[in-house]
């Protein structure tokens, strides 16, 4: 179960890495478009994440392995998932405002900080 949760892992970070050079590849860029970056790496980022939880999960129940907290990775997810859902209503359209993509890079630092900074989330 290692070897498949360093996997997924790895590809968690491949996903932060896309979603995230996305946005910061448009700083200077006008105009700013939802990019392959983006939405790949977001769903790279949700796919994996639920199956490291799963993965981590039956650690768990064979290994006794510690859990995650499940509050931290709740408020991941939705976080993720408004992401998600901005990179998909807006993916066809040939500009997007700078609020949205504020809002996507934001929102994706606001992960980076959930995962990274202990206690940044009550009960984490």
């Amino acid at each position: 179960m290692t070897v498949a949760q360093n996997i997924l892992l790895i590809l968690h970070f491949v996903g932060l890495a896309s979603l995230l050079g996305g946005v910061i590849v448009q700083i200077r860029t006008s105009p700013r478009v939802i990019n392959r970056a983006i939405l790949d790496g977001a769903l790279l980022q949700l796919i994996t994440g639920i199956l490291l939880v799963g993965v981590i999960e039956m650690q768990k129940s064979t290994e006794g392995a510690d859990v995650p907290n499940n509050s931290v990775i709740g408020i991941k997810l939705i976080v993720l998932l408004i992401i998600v859902g901005l990179a998909f209503i807006n993916r066809s359209k040939e500009q997007i405002s700078t609020a949205v993509w504020a809002a996507i890079g934001l929102l994706t630092l606001l992960n980076i900080v959930i995962a990274v900074v202990p206690g940044a989330v009550q009960g984490g």
